[in-house]
């Protein structure tokens, strides 16, 4: 063969190696898009956009939240209880209003305007917090930013169970878990990043979260409001009759497992008294926070398959691993481990625990459902927290976390004999 040969027959052994490259890579792109448009497969605009508004309003919660029991017990000189009574009441006054913001919404049929109202209130009352010169206008601050938490949340949770179809409930939940447990996440990095490299104050970190708060409202202006075609008949009391007796059910096996579940203030405490840095503290509650974050929508999407019962009570277990662990281990590392280990527990129960108690209501009493199963957790909440408050104060730490795990496993037992595996939406009208 002579040498001109022998360059004409590599190059066309080189043509053929590098159209079979192309045609794999065709290939691999062509199954990547696919999957991609599987994994998001089932969402809208409306989903998306709610996901953002939950990013940012999640950015100013808790470009706060881990400073502010810092704040209150070394700044302002609370205490313990204080701090219990403070989260106590701001959780519940979230979560109570939520039921009647719900009933307001289904009433109506208008969810967008009052989500935005809301998204306002809580807005504009973060840098109140740090006016504060005593721990009653810390009271009085909280309660305002939950009140307009609570106001938002359900109409909005309303909003997002009408943006995907049924077989598609949890995975919208679980975008919308995204946002919100990310925005957990960078809301205490760019505290940090605050207080330890721009070196600002403990105060100015309240006043400037007011800029996440507004691009929040922003977003939730960009959505789309859908009014349903069905008028409620809800009546505003405390009666449950509209309901389904599993929505009941659901409702009595969380308020059982709720009441052991205190503020994640206890847990940022009990880190911190444990000899972790307040910088580290606050990195370790944003990696709790990344984890939930990344959990949320696999585990939404997995609960459409798998059921939200069988994702539920995993969750469950995992809580009941972690407060027994807080409660034993006196291991900094440990305690980090756990900490993030509490993150699994969170974005699941918060993306698929909404994600059910939307399938037990029919479309006209969504908002009504998912507001008094949140007025079911505050409830619990403030019981779980003001017993916690003074288990800390008045016995030892570790028995803020020992009555937890207790309450917790009660609750598992509940949830196994009282919650149907598979919930039917149509059946529950």
């Amino acid at each position: 063969m002579s040498e001109s040969q022998a360059v004409r027959v590599i190059g066309r052994y080189i043509n053929i190696f590098y159209d079979l490259l192309s045609a794999v890579g065709l290939k691999i792109k062509s199954m990547k898009a696919a999957n991609k448009k599987n994994f998001f497969s089932g969402l809208t605009k409306n989903t998306f956009l709610l996901a953002l508004t939950s990013l940012f309003a999640d950015i100013a919660t808790e470009m706060l939240y881990p400073i502010l029991p810092i704040f209150l017990t070394q700044t302002l000189k609370a205490s313990g209880s204080i701090v219990g009574v403070i989260e106590g009441v701001a959780g519940t006054t979230q979560n109570i209003v939520q039921g009647f913001s719900g009933w307001l919404s289904d009433k109506w049929q208008k969810r967008k305007g009052i989500a935005v109202f809301g998204y306002i209130l809580a807005a504009i009352s973060k840098p109140l917090i740090g006016l504060a010169t005593g721990w009653q206008l810390v009271l009085g601050a909280r309660f305002m930013d939950r009140f307009g938490a609570g106001t938002r949340s359900a109409p909005r949770d309303a909003l997002i169970a009408s943006s995907a179809d049924e077989q598609n409930r949890g995975k919208a939940f679980g975008l919308e878990g995204v946002g919100d447990n990310l925005g957990a996440f960078i809301g205490p990095l760019i505290a940090v990043a605050l207080l330890f490299m721009v070196e600002v104050n403990i105060r100015s970190v309240f006043y400037l979260a007011i800029i996440p708060g507004a691009l929040a409202v922003l977003m939730i202006l960009l959505v789309k409001g859908k009014k349903a075609d069905v008028k409620s008949k809800v009546k505003i009391d405390m009666s449950f009759r509209q309901f389904s007796v599993n929505y009941r059910k659901y409702l009595l096996a969380t308020a059982v497992f709720g009441i052991g579940n205190s503020s994640n203030a206890f847990l940022i405490l009990q880190t911190k008294d444990l000899g972790v840095s307040f910088k580290n503290t606050i990195l370790i509650y944003a990696a709790f926070n990344l984890i939930a974050a990344l959990i949320s929508y696999p585990s939404g999407g997995l609960s459409d398959k798998m059921g939200r019962k069988n994702v539920l009570l995993l969750a469950f277990v995992v809580f009941l691993i972690t407060y027994v662990g807080f409660a034993f281990t006196k291991n900094l590392w440990l305690i980090g481990g756990l900490f993030c280990l509490y993150g699994l527990y969170q974005g699941v129960f918060r993306s698929v625990g909404k994600a059910m108690a939307a399938d037990f209501v029919p479309e006209q009493l969504r908002a009504s459902g998912i507001g008094w199963y949140a007025t079911t957790i505050g409830l619990a909440g403030l019981v779980a927290s003001i017993v916690a408050g003074q288990l800390w104060d008045n016995v030892n730490h570790s028995a803020v976390f020992i009555y937890g795990a207790i309450s917790s496993l009660i609750g598992i037992i509940f949830f196994m004999r009282l919650v149907p595996n598979r919930v039917n939406t149509e059946a529950s009208q």
